[in-house]
């Protein structure tokens, strides 16, 4: 049986979002990112694009490109519920659908040739659905695997349907640069160019011999890719390994109080997520980046799991004291690892711990219903 997988991928999600919910931002260069001094742009609108804004990019090279966008911060919660729909109608086409992010997703509709006459009229009944129920728009890519379905739903951008049959994989990747393959960056694509090899088809032709001095083990899979083949399964759920967050801030923080806050500030995000997750983790583990760029981490391992926001910050502002400050700090991030299931530290605590686990569970029904900006401790407030 010939298999098929669509990757859906929503249009610049968030600031199609934006555009959407506010009509006096449509057809306007929206960006979304930190809008801070040392912010990054998560999602530029296609108007925002025409000048050269695009994701990953310096908020102030942003604004330099394109002065007169509309720069909004995140509101993830917000695109959190959309994505819900999203997957929501996802669900109604397959069984078989692992989510990448909020904006995108894979399905395996492989068998589904009883309901629909062929896989591009599910892709189309599914950017249809998706049209007409939340009024966003999206790109979707056909193709007998991963790669090559990924690769499909970037290709015509926005609104597009690409398909790639099995037959034509290989010549549909032969011109195409080898920055397009997973796992080639742009040092691995310029090391590759100075032999020659700047094009898939001259990658998947070459020896892999050869290609193993610049892409070390790696050179067997990206030959696989090179020739459209790919075999990994699409996985309706991973377990996640770890949960963090991070802040890069505006202006470099010099003392410590400062620090704090912002410790427990990331403190109450994590222990949010965990506890709405059903998580509780063992290892936490503090960033810290300096001006300089400098970086380094440190961890420590609780005896007993956590989702409990005091008992992060505890702990990551114990870590926080045993680093040696010199110079200005420009990030600080804190994830919890070594993940456990179920009900998490709350189910762990008894007797003087009650009054506090009934106090959680009414902060997060409130934030729940309400958002997470609903409640916050005083110390957070500015």
């Amino acid at each position: 049986m010939q298999r098929w997988i669509i990757h859906v991928d929503m249009d610049a999600f968030y600031a199609a979002v934006e555009q959407r919910d506010n009509p006096e931002f449509r057809g306007r260069p929206v960006i979304i990112g930190g809008v801070g001094g040392r912010g990054v742009v998560a999602t530029a609108s296609y108007e925002a694009r025409q000048f050269g804004v695009r994701s990953a990019m310096s908020m102030a090279e942003a604004r330099r490109r394109c002065p007169h966008g509309v720069f909004l911060a995140p509101d993830h919660d917000k695109y959190a519920r959309i994505s819900a729909q999203i997957r929501a109608i996802l669900d109604r086409f397959s069984p078989l659908v692992e989510p990448l992010a909020l904006d995108e997703a894979f399905l395996d509709v492989t068998g589904m040739e009883l309901l629909y006459p062929d896989p591009v009229a599910i892709a189309r009944a599914i950017k249809a659905a998706i049209r007409e129920e939340v009024k966003l728009t999206a790109s979707a890519g056909v193709a007998p695997n991963k790669f090559l379905a990924k690769l499909a739903s970037d290709l015509n951008k926005p609104d597009g349907l690409t398909v790639i049959r099995p037959e034509e994989a290989a010549a549909f990747l032969a011109p195409l640069p080898v920055s397009r393959l997973w796992g080639i960056g742009e040092a691995t694509a310029a090391a590759l160019a100075r032999v020659g090899i700047t094009t898939i088809g001259q990658l998947a032709a070459v020896e892999t011999s050869l290609l193993e001095k610049y892409c070390g083990k790696a050179a067997r899979d990206l030959q696989r890719l090179a020739c459209g083949l790919d075999d990994r399964p699409v996985i309706p759920y991973q377990e996640p390994k770890s949960i963090g967050n991070e802040v890069t801030f505006a202006e470099d923080l010099f003392r410590r109080e400062e620090m704090e806050t912002e410790l427990l500030a990331l403190a109450e995000k994590i222990g949010w997520r965990l506890r709405t997750g059903g998580y509780a983790g063992r290892t936490i583990t503090l960033k810290v980046r300096f001006a300089s760029f400098r970086t380094l981490t440190r961890s420590r391992t609780l005896s007993e799991p956590t989702n409990l926001d005091e008992t992060i910050f505890a702990t990551a502002r114990r870590l926080l004291d045993a680093v040696t400050l010199t110079e200005g700090v420009r990030l600080l991030g804190v994830t919890v690892s070594h993940l456990h299931h179920g009900g998490g530290q709350l189910a762990l605590f008894g007797g003087d711990d009650d009054k506090r686990q009934a106090v959680y569970r009414a902060v997060d029904k409130l934030r729940e219903r309400f958002g997470t900006g609903i409640i916050t401790r005083g110390r957070l407030l500015r």
